[in-house]
């Protein structure tokens, strides 16, 4: 469920590209008019502002922002103005080139991403990048993280409901088998977490729990210790559960020492036009504290107007 709120008239994209140019004229910018417009706009209409101001001006919206603006508020700008598929591009190429927690970002675009969408952010790296996401991601990873991750971002799972309860007895089996004996990266435990539909990963991970008394995640603790592992815990709530591995990403970046901003602002950009609601109504339930004024508690200025602009507050 989103969270944006949309005004009950829609400007005209070119009358919104004639405020923007306004927010950008003269020695200071109007911050407060960006987020007015962008903040308050949905995925179709902010490409439609973009291509009237490339029209109109002979000039990259994005370029200019990215000028004008600075630090986490221009971040988060930037990101959630991108079209969906170009922010994910974006995202996976810049989790390739730092040292930390770009494993995170990958699996984490990977699993919580519909076929459709994983493939049209693979489409969008190759025109922007001249590479394959796959490539990029095989060459800045390797081992045991390299297998799972170039595996989960080139898979195009089925997206339907249907489930085949044999199978997923079956494969439930399989899956406790390969974790009893601590082969954590065999192919065809592999092959079952990047290939089945997510449906059908449910009802063999729900199997598992039934048959052997634990949920998997529990019994893939075995060596708390293990970045491999905790990746593919994480991978596997992406898979099954996104709201709760969104809530303890939040939770973690808000109640760290000196707030994770990355992380912070790649959630609520991404989200927001998917199911931020349930993301925060869940931190909500885990925290006892709204999302929102958890935000507000660690943020300031322009950078915290726009995250809870994007969360459905103030005027639209």
């Amino acid at each position: 469920m989103a969270t944006i709120k949309l005004p009950s008239i829609i400007p005209s994209p070119f009358e919104d590209c004639e405020q923007l140019r306004k927010a950008f004229a003269g020695w200071g910018t109007n911050e407060a008019l960006i987020i007015q417009i962008l903040a308050h706009r949905d995925g179709p209409q902010r490409k439609k502002i973009q291509e009237t101001y490339s029209a109109t001006y002979g000039e990259n919206l994005l370029k200019d922002l990215d000028s004008e603006l600075s630090s986490d508020f221009q971040r988060v700008v930037l990101l959630w103005t991108m079209e969906s598929a170009e922010r994910d591009a974006y995202l996976v190429n810049e989790a390739t080139k730092k040292l930390t927690a770009s494993n995170w970002v990958l699996m984490e675009i990977a699993c919580t991403r519909s076929s459709h969408q994983l493939l049209a952010a693979r489409k969008a790296y190759h025109d922007k990048y001249k590479k394959s996401i796959e490539e990029d991601v095989a060459h800045h990873t390797s081992g045991d993280f390299r297998k799972l991750l170039v595996f989960l971002l080139s898979a195009f799972r089925y997206e339907g409901e249907e489930v085949n309860m044999t199978l997923a007895k079956s494969e439930a089996k399989t899956v406790h088998q390969k974790i009893s004996d601590k082969a954590y990266n065999d192919d065809e435990f592999i092959r079952i977490l990047t290939t089945r539909s997510k449906a059908q990963l449910n009802a063999t991970l729900n199997q598992y729990n039934n048959q052997f008394g634990n949920a998997i995640n529990k019994d893939l603790k075995a060596d708390p210790e293990s970045e491999y592992l905790k990746l593919l815990r994480s991978a596997i709530k992406c898979l099954t559960t996104p709201e709760k591995y969104y809530e303890k990403l939040l939770r973690l970046a808000i109640n760290k020492l000196g707030t994770d901003e990355w992380a912070l602002t790649r959630v609520i950009t991404t989200r927001a036009e998917v199911d931020l609601q349930r993301i925060a109504e869940e931190y909500q339930r885990r925290n006892s504290v709204a999302l929102d004024k958890a935000i507000a508690g660690d943020t300031s200025g322009d950078y915290e107007k726009m995250l809870l602009a994007l969360m459905g507050h103030g005027d639209a």
